[in-house]
């Protein structure tokens, strides 16, 4: 069996030769041919998805909701312990030290990744800011983002917390957090396409048991997954579809 497995492209840049590692793994202990597929934006991952070539995907959870819903992909594992949270955070030399002080009118800059900014969104009513009350600057990757919030460019960024914390230790001392979501159940998850329904079991297994060899931990400490996968079960993606449901409304 080929198949092409997508990784989200909100991973961390340095992240990118363990996903190339455990793409070799899972082909190796799956005995399948697996083709590693990774957009450098969620267009072009969109894209992808819309040409139906994507067999395996790594996806956010809002695009996993959608993904189930709409074109009925299956669940398969999920990191354990590992969490999306994320970020907003002004330049250290910023007057923004707390999130109240960010006022309508503001600019704020993000990437393409929706569930990061419904995630940020719902942060801010907190402050009794809404979507219209913004002006959003959207960017390529999160260095972008914390380049523009330390030139003062934007007065705030979102970013993905695991994105954040990769920051060199110089951007992250311009930087300045104002706050950290804890959401827990917002999480990345493994799907594959139904095509592929009969490989499920299979790749679960395989996912499951990289954390008991030497050469399966060492990958996933590569990829700040040293806790494993376990399996995504129908209920785990009942509730994350609902959750994310609940965020957009």
């Amino acid at each position: 069996m080929m198949a092409n497995f997508l990784i989200a492209p909100d991973f961390p840049p340095e992240h990118f030769a363990g996903w190339h590692l455990l793409n070799t793994s899972i082909q190796r202990h799956s005995r399948s041919g697996l083709h590693l597929l990774t957009p450098s934006s969620a267009a072009e991952q969109n894209e992808m998805i819309a040409q139906d070539i994507v067999d395996v995907i790594y996806a956010n959870p809002f695009d996993a909701a959608k993904l189930v819903r709409e074109k009925g992909y299956l669940p398969v594992v999920k990191p354990v312990g590992k969490s999306d949270e994320m970020v907003i955070a002004s330049g250290a030399d910023s007057a923004i030290k707390k999130l109240s002080d960010l006022k309508p009118g503001m600019k704020i800059a993000l990437t393409n990744n929706y569930d990061v900014r419904l995630i940020g969104l719902r942060l801010l009513e907190a402050v009794d800011l809404t979507e219209g009350d913004l002006e959003w600057v959207e960017v390529q990757s999160f260095q972008a983002a914390a380049r523009m919030a330390i030139r003062g460019e934007v007065d705030a960024a979102f970013f993905v917390s695991s994105a954040y914390h990769s920051l060199s230790r110089l951007t992250l001392e311009r930087l300045h957090l104002l706050i950290e979501s804890h959401l827990a159940d917002v999480i990345h998850v493994i799907l594959m396409h139904p095509r592929k329904a009969d490989r499920v079991p299979l790749f679960q297994q395989v996912f499951v048991e990289m954390k008991n060899t030497e050469g399966g931990q060492r990958i996933l400490d590569e990829l700040h997954m040293g806790q494993g996968f376990e399996i995504l079960t129908q209920e785990d993606t009942e509730f994350m579809i609902d959750l994310m449901d609940t965020l957009l409304d």
